[in-house]
C-alpha cells in the first residue's frame, strides 16, 4: 500500500484545528500548542534544498524536520498559496496556475500574480479562507509580507480575511510577526520569495541564490528568537525548483501551435486551448512530437486522473486546458510571445518532478 501524501490543505487545515476552529481535521497529528501558532513560507525552498544545504545554516539545528509534504499540480506559488489559504485542493478553489484562460472573455489570460481589475477575486475564487473563518471565530489572524502584496487581487482571492501587516526588510517583519502573536488564540503567516526571486534569475546553487538562502536562515532564525514563549513556528515552502537545460519554443520549427488559440501556464505547467473540434489531433500531435519528455493530458484526463484534486467545480473545468503539458526532466515549453523572459530564468518550478512537488514541514 502507497504511503498517504500530504499536502499544503492538510498543513493549515492541522494548524487551525490547533487553535479550536471548527470543521478542521488535525491531519498531520501536529497536535495542540499553547495557542499561537506561526507560519513561516519561504518560497522556492523545496525538500532537496533543506536535504543539500541545511548543514551549511545554524538555524537549521534549531528546527525539528517533521515530514516531507507535497504540493498539488502544478507546483507555482499562486496554486500552492491558494491551496495554502483555503485548505481545499485546487479543483475546489481553481486557481490552476500562474496563468489561465477567463473563461467566457476575449481569449484573455488571467495573470495570478499580477490580477487584471476587470475580475472580481472574490467571485472567482468563492471559497472562504481559513483566514476568515478564524477570524470570524475570534482568532487573531495576521498576514505579514512585503507591502506590495497588501490589496492585490491574488491576496483577496487566496489569503483575504486576515489582518495585513506590509513590511518590507525581515527586522521589519520579524518585529511585526512577534507583535501580531501577543494575543491568544493567534495566528499570523509571514512570506518571504527572495530565495525564489534568486533561483529563477541565477538558477538554484549560485552565489545570489547562496545569498538569498543565508537571507532565509537570518530571518527564521530572528523569528525564533521574537516570538512570544510558547509560540509553535513553522517553516514550510510552495515549491521546489529545476534548473533547466533545455528548451522548445512552440511553433518555432515545429507545428505545435496548430490549432492553438491561447498558451497559459507556465514553461514546466502549460494550459494549452484549442480549437473547438480539434482536441484529438493536436493531443495526437504533441504526444507524437514529445513521446516521453512531457506529460500531455487531455481536460478529460486531467480531471479523471486527479490531477487537481478528487473534486473538480464547474468554475475550475471551464479554466482548464484543452490540453495540459508537463515537461519531466528539466525542460521548459516557451511561449514564442515570452521567449526573452522565460529563456532567461535558470531557474522554473510548475511540473510533478520531486524536486519540485517535495516541500519540508519544519517546527522550531
Amino acid at each position: 500500500m502507497s504511503e498517504k501524501k500530504f499536502g499544503l490543505a492538510d498543513l493549515t487545515n492541522s494548524i487551525f484545528n490547533s487553535l479550536a476552529l471548527p470543521n478542521t481535521i488535525d491531519t498531520l497529528n501536529l497536535g495542540r500548542g499553547e495557542m499561537r501558532e506561526c507560519l513561516v513560507l519561504i518560497d522556492g525552498m523545496g525538500q532537496d534544498v533543506v536535504k543539500r544545504y541545511s548543514d551549511q545554516f545554524e538555524v537549521f539545528n534549531q528546527v525539528k524536520f517533521i515530514k516531507k509534504l507535497q504540493t498539488n499540480f502544478p507546483s507555482t506559488t499562486a496554486t500552492s498559496l491558494s491551496t495554502l489559504g483555503t485548505g481545499v485542493l485546487p479543483g475546489i478553489h481553481g486557481m490552476l496556475g500562474y496563468t489561465v484562460r477567463v473563461p467566457r472573455s476575449d481569449n484573455r489570460l488571467l495573470n495570478a500574480l499580477k490580477w487584471d481589475e476587470r475580475v472580481d477575486p472574490l467571485m472567482w475564487q468563492k471559497t472562504p479562507t481559513l483566514f476568515e473563518r478564524a477570524a470570524n471565530n475570534s482568532i487573531s489572524v495576521t498576514h505579514v509580507a512585503a507591502k506590495r502584496y497588501e490589496g492585490s487581487g491574488f491576496t483577496q482571492a487566496a489569503l483575504r480575511g486576515a489582518k495585513y501587516v506590509g513590511a518590507n526588510g525581515i527586522d521589519e517583519m520579524v518585529s511585526a510577526v512577534a507583535l501580531a502573536l501577543k494575543p491568544q488564540p493567534a495566528f499570523v503567516y509571514t512570506y518571504l520569495n527572495n530565495l525564489d526571486s534568486a533561483g529563477h534569475s541565477d538558477g538554484v546553487g549560485s552565489d545570489k541564490w547562496l545569498t538569498a538562502l543565508q537571507l532565509v536562515a537570518e530571518f527564521i532564525g530572528k523569528v525564533i528568537e521574537s516570538v512570544p514563549i510558547g509560540t509553535r513556528v513553522w517553516v514550510t515552502s510552495d515549491h521546489g525548483m529545476v534548473n533547466s537545460t533545455q528548451q522548445v519554443v512552440l511553433g518555432v520549427d515545429n507545428k505545435l501551435l496548430e490549432n492553438v488559440s491561447l498558451i497559459g501556464g507556465e514553461p514546466r505547467a502549460r494550459h494549452i486551448y484549442l480549437t473547438a473540434g480539434a482536441e484529438a489531433e493536436v493531443i495526437a500531435q504533441w504526444r507524437e512530437f514529445f513521446g516521453t519528455k512531457v506529460n500531455v493530458l487531455s481536460k478529460a484526463e486531467a480531471i479523471t486522473s486527479g490531477l487537481f484534486g478528487e473534486q473538480v467545480s464547474e468554475d475550475a473545468t471551464d479554466r482548464i486546458g484543452d490540453l495540459i503539458a508537463i515537461p519531466n526532466n528539466d525542460l521548459i515549453l516557451i511561449d514564442p510571445a515570452r521567449v526573452r523572459e522565460e529563456s532567461s530564468m535558470v531557474g522554473h518550478h510548475g511540473g510533478l518532478t520531486n524536486t519540485e512537488v517535495e516541500i519540508p514541514l519544519l517546527l522550531a
